[in-house]
């Protein structure tokens, strides 16, 4: 391992502690692999506290779309809808609950885990990227606590960054790839384009409430949908891509 650099240091320091075997790095593209080889490698000695923090952050993210209870009663937004649309609305706790699980199948060694690697690499890019978008673009700091509405954009930028450590394990094959592309092409249906049940599938904007009354008839409900689908197309793009470089290189 090459010790020169202060992240190849970073590196070599937590290999002392954090010792267990890496993936080979795998050469691939600036484009689908922009992190450097000694932070994804870090990130991957660091899969567990990792993958812990994800799961503390869905648990956070079900509680904000609960409304932020202090006391244990559904309120906010999974409040308003039917128990059977839960898994369509808290895009972002879906996501890292899935880069949790992909990290936790790598290091387990789970044989049937391409589904979850791609899953997790499509939810990070799309959610990582959606939500500071929303945020910056269209909602503002208004309504919302600095700290919170600061907490909210850098998350998700740091979720986007996880996305690009999964190519290390993951194959992308093509079925898993179809999996998630399925799997978000139809969150992005029923958000905003034809809900199939009650209340509001996406997460909702504080740019959408206008006169205190939720409406959807607003440039920015647009603009949040739009991007959203970029998002898909792009995750889709880039997980093919993912899969021809790893196969030229093989």
């Amino acid at each position: 391992m090459a010790t020169t650099g202060v992240g190849a240091r970073i590196d070599a320091f937590l290999a002392r502690y954090f010792d267990a075997p890496l993936p080979d790095p795998d050469g691939l593209p600036w484009y689908v692999a922009p992190l450097p080889t000694w932070l994804e490698n870090v990130a991957l000695r660091l899969a567990w506290p990792i993958a812990i923090v994800n799961l503390v952050g869905t648990l956070f993210g079900f509680w904000y779309y609960a409304g932020r209870p202090t006391e244990l009663a559904a309120d906010g937004q999974l409040g308003m809808a039917p128990l059977a649309a839960w898994p369509l609305i808290p895009d972002s706790p879906v996501a890292t609950l899935f880069i949790a699980l992909s990290l936790i199948a790598w290091r387990l060694e789970w044989s049937f885990a391409e589904p979850i690697h791609a899953l997790a690499f499509f939810g990070c890019i799309k959610l990582g990227l959606w939500t500071p978008y929303v945020q910056l673009a269209l909602n503002g700091p208004e309504g919302i606590v600095p700290w919170l509405y600061w907490f909210l954009i850098l998350s998700h930028l740091a979720m986007a960054l996880e996305a690009f450590v999964i190519h290390r394990y993951a194959s992308f094959s093509v079925p898993a790839v179809l999996v998630a592309t399925v799997w978000y092409g139809f969150n992005d249906v029923v958000d905003y384009f034809w809900p199939i049940l009650e209340g509001p599938h996406h997460t909702i904007l504080r740019a959408e409430y206008v006169g205190g009354e939720l409406t959807h008839a607003i440039p920015a409900h647009d603009l949040a949908a739009g991007w959203a689908v970029v998002l898909t197309l792009i995750a889709v793009f880039l997980g093919l891509t993912t899969r021809v470089a790893k196969l030229k290189r093989a």
